[in-house]
């Protein structure tokens, strides 16, 4: 299926080599993208697959921590692109561990994975967004919005709320040059990375605060990316969207639900 929602817009993505900005990269391209992406690993392949139907993406292998390794290659995708329409921030790192056995070098670590990389990649692309307009669009978490015990998750949760509060920042700075920016905040979606990161017990505590008790997709996460990316979305800036299930709007009890099922039949 093709479209054309995204018809002629110059995207950078960050994160293609697999989950969520694979699943991004793939969408965007379909609905008329011209796409540059990076990762770590993976970004070339998952490119050069979407290359051979026809569609016009390039991937490239960045490490995004680095703050010149990063604009080198914003500069060299706005080049390439002839410009920038949606600078989409996908990629993080990750690091948990329970605060009282956090040391300093795993928080600095996660600042470095999950906050300084969007500072790297948006200062790069900043000046070219605000010459012609575009979309902004950071990945934050569901973890910056509520406290979660089990998964210690204090510096996740400090790193995601900074760029949910560096998102609304950039919004009111942005808007007098065309510039929108909005962040997306996932619940646990099933991926290379969280599956890794994540164990069985934390898997299935994610999972029983959902409302709806399925793990997210990259899919999932990319349509809202899209709307966001679309001139849909044209008079939207400065918000935060969960796409998490409903794990921030409410708790679920299959035990209790069933217990007052059984008193009324």
């Amino acid at each position: 299926m093709t479209g054309e929602r995204l018809a002629g817009k110059r995207v950078l993505i960050t994160g293609t080599g697999g989950g969520q900005g694979e699943a991004a990269q793939r969408l965007f391209a379909r609905e008329g993208a011209r796409v540059a992406g990076c990762d770590l690993r993976g970004a070339e392949e998952s490119a050069r697959a979407l290359r051979e139907q026809g569609w016009d993406v390039s991937g490239h292998t960045v490490d995004l921590s680095d703050n010149s390794s990063a604009a080198a290659w914003v500069e060299a995708a706005v080049s390439e692109l002839g410009g920038i329409d949606v600078l989409y921030n996908n990629a993080a790192g990750y690091g948990f561990a329970p605060f009282g056995g956090m040391s300093l070098e795993l928080w600095r670590h996660v600042m470095a994975v999950e906050l300084d990389i969007v500072f790297h990649t948006t200062s790069a692309a900043w000046g070219p967004l605000c010459a012609e307009g575009g979309s902004l669009i950071n990945t934050a978490s569901y973890s910056a919005l509520r406290g979660i015990e089990p998964l210690g998750q204090v510096a996740h949760a400090a790193a995601k709320g900074g760029v949910i509060s560096m998102t609304r920042a950039l919004a009111a700075e942005g808007a007098r040059y065309g510039v929108r920016a909005n962040s997306i905040a996932p619940g646990f979606v099933s991926s290379p990375a969280t599956d890794g990161a994540v164990d069985p017990q934390g898997r299935a505590w994610q999972l029983g605060n959902h409302l709806i008790q399925r793990p997210g997709t990259g899919d999932d996460i990319a349509y809202m990316a899209l709307y966001l990316a679309s001139d849909e979305s044209s008079w939207v800036t400065g918000q935060n969207y969960s796409v998490d299930g409903g794990a921030t709007a409410g708790w679920r009890d299959d035990a209790e639900t069933d217990r007052i099922r059984a008193l009324y039949s």
